[in-house]
């Protein structure tokens, strides 16, 4: 019996005619073995369409994406070569979907522009950010690889990463050891070295914007987003709070139009206190607070939360994110030559089981620095102040000794860290408790203080 599910089907193109004969004569014969178990009425059409679906499916002629589309009449599936087989987010920008080429058979991620967003600045930026993003080849960065437009449908073709975000994947697994993050970070410093050398910073470096494949593969996505340094005054975003409250480094608050490599370098630093302490810096509050706090406090020692982390773990991340951009990290490259100490695992962090890429989060409004800023918390209290946009890019290099060298060698030449809030040190531990054997003594034996004092400096000399 024909229905609109059967109908849209036919219509789509999706599926050659004898696959869709041998599903139909799947069909029959499973509602036949349904009907002879009485547990389909005989003429149910929703249970025919609910079982043919169930077949297209198992067969692999449809998605089950594709499969609910078209139960709902939906048949356009085509952007050009391309035929999605997935939704996998919202973006500033766009929706963007999982496509697989028809004559290729690559999958890859495709970022369509919404027929009811388009006027001449949103096509100005979109093609503006195929622009940036086709400049850009780099393991470590989410690869562009075509655009095109489809009648009045634009879109921009990416590389596809299977697995999830980092935001993601703390929130499913629970904080990064120091060498997984190590890991993870030290390929985004790479990859972001990478554009900074082309002449573009970021300006949303968050654990949403860095992808993790099953097999550890950090990829930073969202490249699209970046600026040229030498080009802010051609931005329609200048002047404008670009990134995510619980990432934004101080300069992006004070001065928009100035900033540089180093507010990459603070970004990724809260994203590794993130990754290592499952908490952003300054959790909890509005938009307006968080803003308040990257300007003028200090987050909570990251080892209340770690305590396995090493101490000169921490101290990397403490000068990454330095409120006085004189005083930080000044180059990714340094960040990911410092890290690369402790980038020793291999084990795998995401299931290999995981088939979606979920990196791209709703869009957020983009907020004027003279308005405030006033948005929605996404999850996690990671609050976005952006035009969301997909990104491309390539790695170059890896890390050496002498690199290593240096890196340690500048750092110790580099004005102290701060200290983090609510970590005592562990000389300062062993004083405070022979301090308080010695006060014990000394309330529990009056006569004997003087003893008391001795035996507390005798046992903080062999703590």
């Amino acid at each position: 019996m024909e229905t609109l599910f059967r109908r849209s089907v036919v219509a789509s193109g999706l599926i050659a005619n004898e696959q869709w004969e041998y599903c139909l004569r799947l069909l029959r014969h499973r509602m036949l073995s349904a009907q002879a178990k009485n547990s389909v009425a005989k003429n149910s059409d929703a249970d025919e369409d609910q079982i043919l679906r169930e077949v297209l499916v198992e067969q692999g002629a449809l998605t089950e994406y594709q499969a609910l589309q078209l139960l709902d009449g939906k048949t356009k599936f085509r952007l050009g070569p391309y035929v999605i087989t997935d939704f996998i987010g919202q973006g500033g920008m766009g929706q963007v979907f999982k496509a697989i080429h028809q004559v290729m058979g690559r999958e890859c991620a495709v970022k369509v522009l919404p027929l009811h967003r388009i006027t001449e600045e949103s096509l100005a930026g979109f093609m503006r950010e195929i622009r940036l993003q086709a400049k850009l080849d780099c393991p470590y960065l989410v690869r562009a690889h075509d655009a095109g437009q489809d009648g009045s449908v634009h879109y921009l073709v990416t590389e596809y990463v299977p697995g999830m975000d980092l935001r993601r994947l703390v929130k499913s697994r629970g904080r990064l050891t120091q060498d997984q993050a190590a890991g993870i970070v030290m390929q985004a410093a790479l990859g972001l070295s990478y554009a900074h050398e082309q002449g573009m910073v970021h300006r949303d470096v968050k654990p949403g914007n860095i992808l993790v494949t099953p097999d550890s593969i950090a990829k930073v996505s969202d490249v699209g987003l970046a600026s040229f340094t030498a080009a802010m005054l051609d931005d329609p975003r200048a002047g404008k709070i670009v990134g995510t409250a619980d990432f934004l480094s101080p300069e992006q608050i004070r001065t928009p139009l100035d900033v540089g490599p180093a507010s990459d370098v603070y970004s990724l630093g809260c994203t590794l206190y993130y990754a290592v302490s499952g908490k952003a810096p300054f959790p909890g509050g509005d938009t307006a607070s968080k803003i308040r706090r990257h300007l003028d406090s200090t987050p909570l020692h990251p080892r209340n939360f770690n305590s396995e982390l090493n101490e000169e773990f921490v101290e990397i991340i403490a000068e990454m994110m330095e409120k006085d951009t004189k005083n930080r990290i000044q180059t990714m490259a340094e960040v990911a030559a410092r890290l690369e100490v402790w980038a020793t695992s291999s084990m795998p962090l995401a299931p290999s089981t995981l088939t979606r890429s979920p990196w791209l989060a709703p869009p957020p409004p983009v907020v004027d620095l003279n308005a405030g800023a006033s948005v929605s918390d996404e999850a996690n209290q990671e609050t976005s102040m952006h035009s969301m946009e997909t990104s491309q890019s390539r790695a170059g290099g890896s890390v050496s000794a002498g690199g290593l060298e240096s890196a340690e060698r500048r750092s110790r030449e580099m004005v102290s860290p701060p200290q983090f809030i609510g970590q005592l040190a562990p000389q300062e531990n062993a004083m405070s408790r022979a301090m308080l054997v010695a006060m014990t003594i000394a309330i529990v034996l009056p006569p004997a203080l003087l003893i008391g004092a001795i035996l507390g400096y005798l046992i903080s000399y062999q703590l």
